[in-house]
């Protein structure tokens, strides 16, 4: 990417951490296999479980109850099953209650055959009534409802209120997955405090190295059948030999993510809010989803009345400015948003998303305002030819 390039897609994936470089180079360089007892391998065991505890650190909960995965979207089919395992006992569960903004990789439903959509208000927030409702129709005789809303959506920032789900969740016997990668890193987030008995996080969100991620459990008792299977690796969850540089990375990245986390919260906050007093004074009509309501600092989703989000987002890359198009987890595609539709907003027209972190300046910020006011000037004039 060249020098002149401004990238405001940190939602898609976060620039690497320098940290995290430094601790993946230092991984590429050992030998050992961490499930060989030899001095090696006791040395590259000794670092896996050093990011580990970074790991839980980040989300509050014992280090051994992080289970290492590929990334999110493995994390997701692994947890999203019906076959349980209580102790050595199985546990039978009936069906899967998914919000309707919830990422692809569990909206998708997993290992389920039995999916339900639960609906969002206009205001992007899952409605708790009707998932009162559904779980109260339930068959128990199904088995347990394991029930999947995530804690920020990728594609507007607008958080969920979790720990209210997950007392309606438990008062009918089920199951709380809560999809936390846009979450970690940007507000402090607990397993405990949000009431969750399984979250999803992932490295590249983070600062850290793509193709790596963690489930992560309340406990060791209750747990989902392997989608991995082979070696035994990380207790017997998931086998397959372990990415040492990359769950070093990601562990590095976790450490960094929890340092001073108020503090850059609130400079992400002011650039973020800079960034729509601009867009509002360039175009009056913007419309910013969610503004009012609680959201990531870090994130601006904007629908620009008669620009489509593909036209948008080339016009932007043309001035040199990376941002996204709703999610960028669909292999590229820019389509529909499913987000949208949930919203009940026109999921044909789109919507662009501005993602910031850290290393974002005032003056990338102002350069994304001018080009913002010079692509709504070129809407007016082309709305008054027309």
């Amino acid at each position: 990417m060249g020098t002149n390039r401004i990238y405001l897609d940190w939602n898609a994936t976060a620039p690497l951490l320098s940290q995290a470089r430094a601790a993946v180079l230092d991984g590429l360089d050992l030998q050992g296999n961490a499930s060989s007892v030899h001095r090696e391998g006791r040395a590259a065991r000794g670092l896996i479980e050093a990011a580990r505890r970074d790991v839980a650190a980040l989300v509050g909960v014992d280090p051994a109850h992080v289970i290492f995965t590929s990334g999110a979207t493995e994390a997701a089919n692994h947890i999203l099953t019906p076959d349980f395992r209580m102790g050595r006992s199985p546990v039978r569960l009936g069906a899967l209650y998914v919000s309707a903004i919830e990422h692809p990789a569990v909206h998708e439903g997993g290992r389920f055959a039995a999916r339900h959509e639960i609906p969002v208000g206009g205001d992007g927030i899952v409605r708790l009534d009707a998932l009162d409702e559904m779980l109260a129709a339930h068959d128990p005789a199904s088995g347990l409802p394991m029930v999947a809303i995530m804690l920020a959506n990728s594609e507007t920032g607008i958080l969920q209120p979790v720990a209210d789900a997950a007392k309606i969740v438990h008062a009918h016997g089920g199951i709380l997955v809560v999809d936390a990668v846009q979450a970690v890193g940007r507000i402090p987030v607990s397993l405990e405090a949000l009431g969750a008995d399984f979250l999803i996080i992932s490295s590249h969100k983070i600062g850290g190295p793509k193709g790596v991620g963690a489930l992560v459990s309340r406990g060791e008792t209750l747990m989902p059948a392997p989608l991995v299977r082979g070696g035994g690796h990380e207790k017997g969850h998931r086998s397959g030999t372990e990415s040492i540089a990359g769950i070093m990375g990601f562990g590095a990245a976790a450490a960094f993510a929890v340092r001073d986390l108020a503090e850059r919260n609130r400079m992400i906050a002011a650039l973020r809010d800079r960034l729509e007093a601009g867009m509002r004074q360039a175009a009056g009509d913007v419309v910013i989803l969610g503004e009012a309501g609680p959201r990531v600092p870090n994130t601006t989703c904007f629908v620009l009345p008669g620009l489509k989000a593909e036209t948008g987002q080339i016009a932007f890359d043309l001035e040199g400015i990376a941002l996204s198009a709703g999610s960028a987890c669909s292999s590229g595609k820019v389509g529909e948003s499913h987000v949208l539709k949930a919203m009940g907003l026109d999921a044909r027209l789109g919507a662009l998303r501005i993602s910031i972190g850290a290393a974002t300046t005032e003056a990338e910020i102002d350069a994304a305002i001018a080009v913002f006011a010079k692509i709504a000037g070129r809407r007016r004039l082309s709305d008054a030819a027309a």
